[in-house]
């Protein structure tokens, strides 16, 4: 009999969740305001890139009002080693600006507030939802869609289904949880290129066709 679809997925789960204890976003942060930075940063780029671009930036905009009124040029220069710097540094001057006028320079914790923040989608909130304000949270990004693809977990090629399909699948106390052991999962085992199959903790659950066989 094949097995049920939501207790495949919470297993899953729980073995990648039981292979990366820490779990922590590797985003290096002390509140909700440097996450932000830092996710919106981590875009088209690494997070090694990011946590080392991050120090000197809130050395010189240590809160949302002082990036709110950053200077342009200053602010490229510092981000500019991260990529797509421009349309980064005017994400973070109206976000921080929004900030400033609607939210008294906080960090919303709603959906529905994060996403009217410019530069702000479901991802960068869900990233905050889930490791700053302990919400129920599944971030879905290029390792978390990969591997939910092999693993026969969504078939949409769309972020948002992908998250709403794992929403289905797993309980709410597992999504954050659940979802960054996908993406550490997908960011150093199940690579893009030649995914390390031999390091897998659920490689006898995995029905991707293109793994690679065990050695005898």
């Amino acid at each position: 009999m094949a097995s049920n679809p939501k207790n495949r997925a919470r297993r899953l789960v729980k073995k990648l969740k039981q292979a990366h204890p820490e779990g922590a976003v590797e985003l290096h942060h002390t509140n909700a305001f440097e996450l932000l930075v830092a996710t919106i940063l981590s875009a088209q780029c690494t997070d090694a890139r990011v946590n080392s671009v991050t120090p000197a930036l809130f050395a010189r905009y240590a809160n949302v009002a002082a990036l709110a009124h950053a200077d342009f040029r200053e602010l490229e220069n510092i981000i500019h080693s991260t990529g797509f710097y421009r349309n980064k540094a005017q994400n973070f001057i109206r976000c921080c600006q929004r900030l400033v006028q609607a939210y008294d320079s906080q960090v919303p914790h709603t959906m529905e507030d994060l996403t009217t923040l410019p530069g702000i989608g479901r991802k960068t909130a869900n990233v905050l939802l889930g490791a700053c304000f302990k919400q129920p949270a599944i971030v879905v990004d290029t390792h978390v869609k990969r591997v939910a693809h092999r693993l026969d977990l969504s078939t949409s090629m769309d972020p948002t289904h992908i998250e709403y399909d794992l929403q289905a699948l797993l309980l709410p106390k597992d999504w954050t949880d659940g979802a960054q052991g996908l993406l550490l999962h997908g960011r150093y085992v199940c690579v893009a290129r030649k995914p390390k199959c031999d390091q897998c903790v659920i490689y006898q659950d995995c029905t991707w066709k293109s793994k690679q066989a065990m050695p005898c």
